[in-house]
């Protein structure tokens, strides 16, 4: 609403929950409506109108009863949200022509009632809101501005106000009506002499998202950014844009976070065009998108120029139309054309500027990925050409959802800043001993010496649990606290500690048991020593018992040429104790050569699989957390044998240890419903058999995206990745890694 208004509208709206400062915080809906009108040419004031409102769910909080006086026969009979804003809107229209006016602007003590109240729940219910809640003026700002010896902002209050412009305070128990009429009282006083102060700080609610490019040199504030977790991965920026409804995202601020194989991970970065924006924003922590909580916390500009900004002028160039949708191709062949692409979509669905409108991804070296971005002019057409998801172009299936600026920049900026295929680093020649059992790794026991902490917050580190422990922290054991984290590296929320004796853990798990760590209650249950191995090797604790990890069921058996070390059963199962979670234990040979006094059981490294884990605590995760290097040694002793032998059984002990000719390839970005089948299938011609075929589990027993695949030589896996990397594998693009 312009700033020439010549009418005010004092608006006040209270909901079913938290009221006052932290209004909207909880999102209950609103349940009360009072307004009334000052008219700033003639100084006169109109009738105070009080309206109830009917949320979807009637129940009322202790604290909104006690502060609003209702209770829920009160409202039960009233009108829902989108009637009672007709009746406003036409109420407060017909006043302001009988009081001569032209044009109106709403009032408020506080910003929430519009930005965190009004706007976020007519966006749940779809709801079109009028025009004139789309600009507001805030009664501290403008007291502040009129009478600045008066204190901060932040600290003033209507009964202080009041107060400094020699008003008595509004003696009035409906809480809504004290409030309109104090605003009225306050705005009529500052309106005439000495003040005579001119409404002039008109705030705007932006009427939609605007999408953007950023570059990576443009400075963004800190205090502006915030992480959004756990979105639906189809989330779209404008679905991002409507989750904050009420509050303004800066142009192109909406960044999508996309994983290694580039596709989005759930997360978001979110820049608003101000502090105080994003401080409204983390107050919609844990707010829902339909069904699903969101969670909302700070971030730094740092982060979002690397998610979001680009220096491309192909991507500069491609963006550079206005107020178009964008749509993410992916799945396409490498031999597609733009004429095939603009056949695909088809007519109804016509593509900005033709080939013009056309990004395809492609790699450094100049070869084309399979994604391509196209723009539309409208939403009309975006919904035509999202029709065509999974239809075939050429002999593949072609996916098709919508995308944001941000995420063509962080796709291209991914593609050509990294090479095609991530390399690991090569494994030793011969693997370096440590000792079979460390002092501080658990040996399995059925003794009930350790806690479970379940329900922790994601945050929460090793301090926060020692704190949370209080006095019993010096009841655990050194290095005795293991930080569970869930397959892509992050804490899974649970958490075991060792304790010296059953009885500490015992007197632990009574006292401790769903006290409050932050914001969150968390459980602690007594448990053994072999149940906390086997959950930090990746196997589940659940009420109906234990559930082994995958490296323990059958199919995750390795293939026979997998295993390059004969090993003794008695080391076998001290290793499988301390193997990495996701490979399983090395299956011996069919046929031994050498003597076993000299045998390793050896596990290769992957650093790729989890994220590093830093603890700078006393009390350490174990060496089974996810960075672990899997070297498992013989008993001690037969290494030093091996080291004092002469030099020809010094040889022959090396040569015992010496890798057999076999080569491994990783495969990425599987589909999860991948086979055995499947792989041999990829891999036709190569005379490969099934047991050379492992494919990789996450922690939940499914397929995780990932396979290791045995070849007889180095040469042949090579060919096999040089040869079969462009190939997709149903209508899916994977990675091919050469692990040797």
């Amino acid at each position: 609403m312009a700033s020439h208004s010549d009418t005010l509208v004092v608006f006040f709206g209270a909901t079913a929950g938290a009221n006052g400062g932290k209004l909207g915080s909880d999102e209950r809906e609103i349940i009360l409506l009072v307004w009334q009108i000052v008219d700033l040419r003639e100084k006169k004031v109109g009738k105070l109108h009080e309206c109830f409102v009917k949320p979807d769910t009637l129940e009322l909080t202790e604290q909104c009863k006690e502060e609003t006086g209702l209770t829920v026969e009160d409202i039960v009979k009233a009108e829902p949200l989108d009637k009672v804003l007709q009746q406003f809107q036409q109420s407060v229209t017909s006043e302001v022509k009988c009081l001569g006016g032209n044009s109106y602007s709403l009032l408020v003590n506080s910003p929430l009632v519009i930005r965190q109240a009004l706007h976020p729940e007519a966006s749940k219910k779809n709801l079109v809101l009028p025009e004139c809640f789309f600009s507001f003026v805030d009664i501290k700002k403008e007291f502040q501005k009129c009478c600045p010896n008066a204190g901060p902002e932040q600290k003033l209050t209507l009964s202080s106000m009041l107060e400094y412009v020699g008003l008595p305070a509004v003696s009035e128990q409906l809480m809504g009506v004290r409030e309109v009429r104090s605003i009225v009282q306050l705005t009529l006083s500052i309106l005439a002499e000495p003040y005579n102060h001119n409404f002039s700080c008109f705030e705007t609610v932006n009427y939609k998202f605007d999408s953007g490019t950023c570059g990576k040199a443009e400075p963004v504030d800190s205090e502006t950014v915030i992480r959004a977790r756990g979105l639906p991965w189809q989330s779209s920026d404008q679905d991002i844009a409507r989750f904050f409804k009420g509050l303004n995202i800066a142009k192109g601020g909406v960044a999508l976070c996309l994983n290694a194989q580039g596709r989005r991970n759930g997360e978001a970065l979110v820049r608003f065009v101000n502090s105080e924006h994003r401080d409204l924003a983390l107050e919609r922590h844990k707010h829902h998108m339909g069904s699903r909580y969101i969670e909302v916390y700070k971030a730094t500009g740092e982060e979002f120029l690397k998610i979001a900004g680009g220096t491309s002028n192909e991507v500069a160039q491609f963006l550079s139309k206005e107020n178009q949708v964008i749509i993410r191709m992916r799945g396409l062949p490498f031999t597609a054309t733009p004429q095939e692409v603009l056949s695909f979509l088809g007519p109804e669905s016509p593509v900005t500027d033709g080939a013009e409108g056309l990004l395809f991804v492609k790699y450094p070296d100049g070869r084309p990925t399979g994604d391509a971005f196209v723009l539309f002019s409208c939403e009309e057409y975006a919904q035509n050409a999202l029709k065509r998801h999974k239809q075939i172009l050429g002999k593949r299936y072609i996916e098709l959802f919508r995308s944001t600026a941000a995420e063509v920049q962080q796709v291209l900026n991914r593609y050509m800043s990294t090479p095609l295929i991530s390399t690991l680093p090569p494994s030793p020649i011969v693997p370096v001993p440590v000792l079979s059992t460390p002092p501080f790794l658990p040996s399995a026991s059925s003794s009930r010496d350790c806690v479970r902490l379940r329900g922790l917050p994601y945050t929460a580190g090793i301090e926060d649990i020692l704190e949370f422990m209080g006095e019993h922290t010096i009841d655990i054991k050194p290095h005795g606290v293991h930080m569970v984290l869930n397959q892509q590296g992050r804490p899974s929320g649970d958490a075991f500690i060792q304790m010296k004796s059953p009885d500490k853990a015992f007197m632990v798990a009574q006292k401790c048991h769903k006290k409050t760590m932050k914001d969150r209650y968390v459980e602690v249950f007594q448990c053994s020593t072999e149940e906390m191995s086997i959950v930090l090797m990746g196997g589940t604790l659940n009420r109906s018992g234990l559930s082994p990890p995958p490296c323990k069921l059958p199919c995750l058996s390795p293939p026979t040429a997998y295993s390059a070390f004969p090993s003794s059963p008695a080391i076998l199962s001290e290793a499988a104790l301390y193997q990495p979670p996701l490979l399983a234990a090395p299956r011996p040979p069919q046929t031994t050569v050498h003597s076993p006094a000299h045998t390793l059981a050896y596990y290769p490294p992957q650093p790729h699989v989890y994220m590093n884990m830093n603890y700078a605590a006393y009390y350490p995760s174990p060496p089974v957390s996810p960075s672990t290097v899997g070297y498992f040694a013989a008993p001690p002793g037969s290494m030093a044998a091996a080291v004092g032998a002469q030099p020809h059984h010094a040889a022959v002990a090396a040569s015992s240890v010496l890798p057999q000719p076999a080569a491994l390839v990783r495969m990425q970005g599987l589909p999860y419903n991948t086979g055995v089948k499947d792989i041999l299938s990829f891999f036709q011609g190569y005379q490969l058999q099934p047991d050379a075929v492992l494919i990789l589990y996450n922690f939940s027993g499914q397929c995780s995206g990932e396979a290791l695949i045995t070849f007889p030589s180095d040469e042949m896996a090579r060919r096999a990745v040089a040869e079969r990397s462009n190939h997709p594998f149903y209508g899916q693009q994977v990675q091919l890694v050469f692990c040797n």
